[in-house]
């Protein structure tokens, strides 16, 4: 009854059937416990998984292979990598020797926190045990590199799983995809995406997202959007990263009139823009010197509830700067003060120089002793 509840997600019915056994007199067992805990690691509640591993052996139970690594695998659900650890080695001391899934959940474990070095000195102690990684061990391998931004070592486990015969699945590609990304590798990226349609393994939208942004981060406007429309194609939908990628592909590639498209686009795909949707917009229209369209953009998404910050505002006022509108760039200046927003030294270096190209020098003067007195630096250089 314990292990049905645990397979149908049912937590808190396995601990109370497992309270209510004890109370009738009957003895839990190590399955038991198990299977307990293991309905824990599955409703993501890790403190309540090691405090039926700690029980257990307060009753004299010996957890075995399968108590700890559910209780690992629960730690790792629960972004508690260290204690994930603590506990492959406790089991080993106890004489209990890890399994894969062992291994496997302290990897994925070390992944979600950032722990690369950490997940592939397991990786290799998994191997010199004589276990065999599983996609699961690479995959987790493969995303600790990703997040620890080793595009180098990312590939190099990627080549291997293939060496050992190990099918990399769209997880795999996309981890690395993603790495190289990270590494500002897009041609790496984009050949990583071939290759894994070359193997029958279908893109999906977090594999094309992190090749647009890869190609976002080389000053490649053209291929960014030749993506999004290629992901469209292979039915893929693309999400907000997609967009937003796309849109900052546009701003850097001074396209100002392709990033409002993408915006006007994913707003009717019923894909709502988030601030780094805008934010590149608002950039673009900067760039482009569209002072009205980038002010008109920073009303929107204050209308849609999105909520702007030093960075919306800063591309806001340096657009005003650029189209010289020093009066619309005080206002702004204002209006980020009165909502919370501390304006930095490209927020005041715009507005002294849209005062100075509108001759404003005592207004110029006055906001470079506002910014002193703010302990800002003068960020004259940037103009």
């Amino acid at each position: 009854a314990i292990s049905a509840c645990e397979k149908g997600g049912q937590w808190e019915r396995a601990l109370s059937l497992l309270e209510e056994m004890q109370q009738g007199g009957v003895k839990p067992n190590v399955v038991s416990f198990n299977a307990a805990i293991s309905a824990c690691e599955k409703g993501e509640r890790w403190e309540r998984a090691l405090s039926l591993l700690e029980e257990m052996q307060q009753r004299g139970l010996e957890p075995d292979v399968y108590s700890f690594s559910a209780a690992i695998s629960a730690c790792e659900k629960g972004r508690q990598w260290e204690r994930a650890l603590s506990l492959l080695e406790e089991m080993q001391r106890r004489g209990v020797e890890p399994n894969v899934y062992s291994f496997n959940a302290a990897i994925s474990a070390c992944e979600k926190g950032g722990q690369w070095e950490r997940a592939l000195s397991l990786l290799k102690d998994m191997q010199k045990r004589g276990f065999e990684p599983t996609v699961i061990s690479f995959n987790a391998g493969i995303s600790a590199c990703e997040k620890g931004e080793q595009w180098e070592l990312a590939l190099s486990l990627l080549e291997q799983m293939q060496r050992r015969g190990v099918e990399p699945d769209v997880y795999s590609f996309s981890a690395a995809i993603s790495a190289c990304e990270k590494g500002g590798q897009w041609e790496r990226a984009l050949s990583l995406l071939e290759q894994m349609r070359r193997r029958g393994v279908e893109p999906d939208v977090y594999s094309f997202s992190a090749a647009i942004s890869a190609c976002e981060k080389g000053g490649q406007w053209k291929r960014a959007l030749s993506l999004l429309e290629e992901m469209q194609q292979f039915g893929v939908e693309p999400n907000v990263y997609s967009f937003s990628a796309a849109i900052s592909a546009c701003e850097k590639g001074r396209q100002w009139e392709r990033a409002l498209e993408l915006l006007e686009e994913m707003q009717r795909r019923g894909v709502e823009p988030n601030i780094f949707s805008f934010n590149a917009a608002i950039s673009a229209c900067e760039k482009g010197g569209q002072w009205e369209r980038a002010l008109s953009l920073l009303d929107e998404m204050q209308q849609q509830g999105v909520e702007s910050d030093v960075i919306s505002f800063n591309a806001a006022i340096l657009a005003c700067e650029k189209g010289g509108q020093w009066e619309r760039a005080l206002s702004l200046l204002e209006d980020m003060q009165q909502r919370g927003i501390e304006p930095g030294a490209i927020s005041y270096g715009a507005a002294i120089s849209a005062c100075e190209k509108g001759g404003q020098w005592e207004r110029a003067e006055s906001l470079l002793e506002e910014q002193q007195q703010s302990s800002f630096k003068a960020g004259f250089t940037l103009f």
